[in-house]
């Protein structure tokens, strides 16, 4: 059995770590380079780092940071934000990143994702969603989870994974920043629809909830989290110990 993988996320604005609810009232929270080097030596086993307003903004990911960031870390790094070419792949593979995430780049240009994979292999290549229920169905949004794409999640899912992604960032809305659990509902419906890896992001609020997102959704392969890791509320050690508690495989 594969270990269960648990990634910190930094979500970066203004050259700051910052965190939000339901991607709302986003304050800042710390560095990102010194919170990257912590989470690199607390246990963590790979980190995201995603330049949040790229998109919104019109403009390319800052890489300064982002190579700073990459040198402080051993361990994977996943990155995104204003990904929307080749182009964009190269520099951001060339400035530190193992893995690149793209989401409002492959909706603009669904056949991004499968020239990615040709060029740089699969593993490098990300697809990061942005979920929401709208009347009751589970919708794609982009750009930071600003605008309604008005396309079915679940069937974006399996479309991504047909054209080269070699994993999925599933990030819910409705419970991000919320601390009341995973969003398990969605996970299973998307689970059932991919067999490449699934980072799942979005409402962790203690370390129970990772146990149950893994007992729930065995095809979930990480947790992703962010203000419980940065505001020190879960240890990333504590939480491996009791997972493997809970006869759950981690690396530890």
């Amino acid at each position: 059995m594969l270990a269960k993988r648990i990634i910190p996320c930094l979500d970066v604005r203004n050259s700051k770590v910052v965190k939000g609810v339901n991607f709302e009232g986003v304050r800042d929270v710390d560095d990102p380079v010194s919170l990257a080097k912590f989470y690199n030596e607390a246990g963590a086993d790979e980190l995201v780092f995603y330049d949040i307003t790229a998109t919104h903004e019109g403009r390319e990911l800052f890489t300064d940071i982002l190579k700073r960031v990459a040198g402080e870390i051993f361990i994977p790094l996943t990155v995104g934000g204003g990904i929307n070419t080749l182009d964009d792949f190269d520099r951001v593979l060339k400035s530190g990143a193992d893995k690149v995430s793209v989401n409002s780049g492959a909706i603009k240009n669904p056949a991004l994702i499968g020239e990615a994979a040709k060029r740089y292999g699969d593993q490098c290549v990300v697809l990061s969603m942005d979920i929401k229920r709208v009347d009751g169905k589970f919708t794609l949004f982009s750009a930071g989870g600003r605008i309604n794409t008005g396309i079915d999640a679940l069937e974006w899912a399996r479309m991504g994974q047909e054209n080269g992604a070699g994993e999925l960032v599933v990030n819910s809305i409705d419970t991000d920043g919320v601390k009341k659990g995973f969003d398990i509902e969605m996970l299973e419906e998307i689970s059932k629809r991919v067999s490449i890896p699934i980072i799942a992001s979005g409402g962790a609020g203690c370390i129970d909830d990772f146990t149950r997102l893994f007992n729930a959704v065995p095809g979930v392969d990480a947790g992703l989290a962010a203000s419980i890791f940065h505001f020190r509320e879960v240890s990333i050690k504590d939480l491996k110990k009791e997972l493997a508690k809970n006869n759950i495989s981690v690396r530890i």
